[in-house]
C-alpha cells in the first residue's frame, strides 16, 4: 500500500502491518529465529548473490524487524530504513558506510556525549577524521570541507543544550560539494516533530530507545535512507563501483535510490553485526502507534514546566526553543512541529553540589541518562552523558556544572512541578 498521501497518524499505526496473516492477527509476529530455511540451493546462492530478496540470517534481516523498518521509512518518507542494536551503532554503520582511512566528516559542535567519543576517539582509530565546526553558521562547517571530506553531521537539535542549527543552510553546503547530509534526529521523535528529509537531509539515523520505543523498554536504533543523493557522483565508489564482497556487484545500479541503505544492511550490519532481536523490533512498532499522543502531551508539559522554573529564584537560566527570546526560536519554528520540542535545560542556582543535592532528593523525577521515556526524566549532563569530554569540548557543547537537561513524561505536570519545589527545599536552594 502506498502510504505517502496519509497522514502521519495512520502511518504510525498502518504501515508495516501484514493484512494477509494466515491467522487474521491483527498484530505483528514475533519471529523468534536465527536462521531460515532455504527451498533450494539455487535460491540461497542468489540470496547471497543480492539477486533475490529474501530472509537469510537474523543478522541481516528479520521479518518482525522488517515490518517496523517499513513503518519507519514509512514515517520519514523514505525509500528504506534499517533497525539496529542502538543510536550509537546507527552512527557508526552510516558513517563507516561512507568513510574509510584518510576520509573525513565534517560535524556541529553541538553532539551527545556518546557521538562526540565515538568521532574524537573510535573513528581517529579507524583513521576517520572529525572536523567540529567552529560555530554554528553555515559557514563554519563549508570551511572544513575538502575533496576527503564523506559526510556532514548535524543534530536537529543538540543534546543536552537543545540547539537548532540551520538545517536547510547546512544541507546547502553539502549539497554544493556533492556529499551526504546526515542528521540524527533524535529528538525530532521519530520524524513527528522534525523531518529533516523536508531541509535537505540524505540520511538520518536515530535512537529509537528514546520517543519511537517511549517507554524504556528496549534498545534500538535506526537508520533511513531519504534516496534523494547521487550515488553516481564519482565521489562514493563504494557505493557506485564494484563490490569485493559481493563479486563486484554495483550497489548504485542493483539498487538505485535506495543504494545506501543496501550498502548499511549488506556489509555494515553483516560484518559489525550489531542487529536489534525480534522481539526489541516488536516493542519499537508498539511503541510507534501511540508516538504522536505521547509527543504532543509531553511538549505541552515542557511548556508548562519550563515557564515554572523560569520564574523560579532558584533557576539561573532555562533554555526552551519554545520561548520567543530563545536564540533558536525561528529555528524551531522553521524546522519542528508546534515550534517546540519535549526536552528543556534548566541551569541551577549553586553549585555543583546543590544542583546534585537537588537531583538526589527528587521522587517522581527520575535520574537516569534517557529522554522521549513515559516517565519523566532529570541528567547532570557534567557527571554522566558528557563527563568523558575534555573541559574544551565540554564547553564547546555547552555544558555547566550546574545544568541539568529534563525531559518530560506522561505524568500529570503539576505533580512533576511539585516533585521539583521539594527538591528545591530539599537542596537548600
Amino acid at each position: 500500500m502506498d502510504y505517502s498521501k496519509l497522514g502521519f497518524q495512520t502511518r504510525q499505526i498502518h504501515a508495516g502491518l501484514d493484512h494477509t496473516p494466515a491467522t487474521g492477527a491483527r498484530g505483528v509476529a514475533i519471529y523468534p529465529t536465527a536462521a531460515y530455511r532455504f527451498k533450494s540451493c539455487e535460491y540461497a546462492a542468489n540470496l547471497f548473490n543480492l539477486t533475490e530478496p529474501g530472509n537469510i540470517y537474523t543478522r541481516l534481516q528479520n521479518p518482525t524487524s522488517s515490518a517496523y523498518e517499513e513503518r519507519i521509512a514509512a514515517l520519514y518518507g523514505g525509500v528504506g530504513a534499517l533497525a539496529v542494536a542502538s543510536g550509537m551503532s546507527a552512527i557508526l554503520i552510516a558513517v563507516t558506510a561512507l568513510a574509510a582511512e584518510g576520509d573525513n566528516i565534517v560535524a556541529s559542535p553541538y553532539l551527545y556525549g556518546g557521538t562526540y567519543n565515538q568521532f574524537r576517539h573510535s573513528l581517529r582509530r579507524l583513521g576517520i577524521e572529525v572536523r567540529i565546526a567552529a560555530g554554528e553558521a553555515p559557514e563554519e562547517f563549508d570551511k572544513l570541507v575538502d575533496g576527503r571530506t564523506k559526510a556532514i553531521f548535524l543534530e536537529s537539535m543538540g543534546n543536552p543544550t537543545c540547539a537548532v542549527l540551520d538545517i536547510e543552510g547546512i544541507g546547502n553546503v553539502a549539497k554544493k560539494h556533492q556529499v551526504p547530509f546526515i542528521v540524527d534526529n533524535t529528538f525530532g521523535a521519530g520524524g513527528y516533530l522534525c523531518n529533516p528529509f523536508e531541509w535537505g537531509a540524505n540520511i538520518v539515523v536515530d535512537s529509537a530507545t528514546k520517543w519511537i520505543n517511549g517507554h524504556g523498554t528496549a534498545m534500538g536504533g535506526i537508520i533511513v535512507d531519504g534516496g534523494n543523493f547521487d550515488w553516481g557522483c564519482g565521489r562514493f565508489p563504494n557505493v557506485d563501483g564494484p563490490s569485493d564482497g559481493y563479486h563486484g556487484l554495483n550497489l548504485w545500479e542493483t539498487f538505485g535510490p535506495a543504494a545506501f541503505i543496501a550498502k548499511c544492511r549488506v556489509d555494515g550490519l553483516r560484518d559489525f553485526g550489531c542487529c536489534p532481536s525480534p522481539f526489541d523490533s516488536y516493542l519499537m512498532m508498539l511503541g510507534l502507534e501511540t508516538l504522536s499522543l505521547r509527543v504532543r502531551h509531553e511538549v505541552e508539559s515542557t511548556r508548562r514546566l519550563a515557564e515554572f522554573l523560569r520564574s523560579s529564584q532558584k533557576v539561573k537560566r532555562v533554555s526552551w526553543v519554545g520561548f520567543d527570546d530563545s536564540p533558536y526560536f525561528g529555528n524551531a519554528r522553521k524546522y519542528f512541529r508546534f515550534g517546540s520540542s519535549a526536552v528543556l535545560t534548566a541551569e541551577l542556582q549553586g553549585d555543583v553540589e546543590t544542583t546534585a543535592r537537588f537531583v538526589e532528593a527528587l521522587q517522581l523525577a527520575a535520574h537516569m541518562t534517557m529522554i522521549g521515556d513515559s516517565i519523566t526524566v532529570v541528567t547532570h549532563p557534567a557527571s554522566t552523558t558528557h563527563k568523558q569530554l575534555s573541559e574544551a569540548d565540554m564547553e564547546a557543547a555547552g555544558v555547566t556544572p550546574t545544568l541539568l537537561r529534563i525531559s518530560l513524561g506522561l505524568e500529570d505536570v503539576e505533580d512533576i512541578i511539585a516533585d521539583f519545589e521539594q527538591a528545591f527545599a530539599a537542596a537548600g536552594l
